[in-house]
């Protein structure tokens, strides 16, 4: 049975919700009004494709029923309620659409939960995207200069398990990676260490749309946010000009600082990953481990 929720306690919920979305893309609302980019942001609204109307739109979540929401009624992937104008977040409506997206999210998150984090990569998929290359995506400067920087990809041992970071390498560093990963196997490389199988858990929670509570949405959108940072501050640009500070993983004591972080975001990361799927499939059993 869908568990009820009256309007005065759902309206407030909503408003709770719209505030912190408001302030959270507040900075970035700003700079796209101004017509200003930002190298390490702007990247959570561009990839991920979720502009800022979409994050605030409050959802409560799958098989919870809002008293009194007729303007609801027509919202994909709402079923009507038990009484009038009510209305129910479907999660088998959503399965019954989009079989081939609900499998594959829900392979993505339960195949991560099972492994272990691994925790020696370094952050180094984003060195091996300018790997021996006269040009790259971003107009920054290389903190180390070219020639610094393929010594470090050089010195190390490429371990990225995230396909989504892998397909950007160059082609010199392609072959250089433990692993020639691909599209089909992604559901069997992806681990919890990894900050962009992290920061993905806010992709997940978009796909589900209104089968997510809106305050775990944010919670995924803050992970990203925060992961993106490292995942920017242990990449070979300089970023002095936006005031970001370097990890510097090409010394032990980066190393160490990327490690110890990492590890957080994965633990914030299994505890997310569990949410969602309780939240989609109230898989409690899951959402215990």
């Amino acid at each position: 049975m869908p568990l009820p929720l009256d309007e005065v306690d759902w309206r407030v919920r909503e408003h709770a919700h719209q505030e912190r979305a408001d302030a959270l893309t507040a900075e970035h609302r700003s700079r796209a009004a101004a017509g200003e980019k930002h190298p390490v942001w702007d990247f959570l609204f561009t990839y991920y494709s979720y502009k800022p109307a979409q994050l605030r739109r409050w959802h409560p979540g799958a098989g919870v029923e809002l008293a009194d929401a007729p303007e609801r009624a027509g919202w994909r992937w709402y079923a009507a309620g038990s009484a009038p104008g009510s209305v129910v977040p479907d999660a088998p409506a959503f399965a019954r659409e989009k079989p081939e997206l609900a499998g594959l999210v829900e392979r993505m998150l339960r195949r991560t939960a099972s492994r272990p984090g691994q925790f020696g990569c370094f952050g180094l998929h984003e060195w091996a995207m300018v790997y021996q290359a006269d040009e790259h995506r971003h107009p920054v400067p290389l903190r180390l200069g070219r020639e610094g920087t393929d010594a470090v990809v050089e010195a190390h041992d490429l371990r990225c398990t995230h396909f989504d970071a892998f397909r950007f390498f160059t082609p010199e560093a392609v072959p250089l990676n433990r692993s020639a990963l691909t599209r089909e196997e992604q559901p069997l490389f992806e681990q919890p260490g990894c900050l962009h199988a992290g920061m993905d858990l806010y992709k997940w929670a978009t796909k589900l749309g209104p089968l997510v509570p809106g305050e775990l949405l944010l919670d995924a959108f803050e992970l990203a946010r925060d992961i993106r940072l490292l995942d920017m501050q242990a990449a070979p640009y300089d970023l002095s000009a936006w005031n970001v500070e370097p990890v510097p993983i090409e010394t032990s004591e980066g190393k160490a600082e990327y490690v110890r972080r990492q590890r957080v975001f994965a633990d914030r990361g299994v505890a997310l990953r569990a949410a969602l799927l309780d939240a989609w499939l109230g898989d409690a059993e899951t959402a215990a481990a």
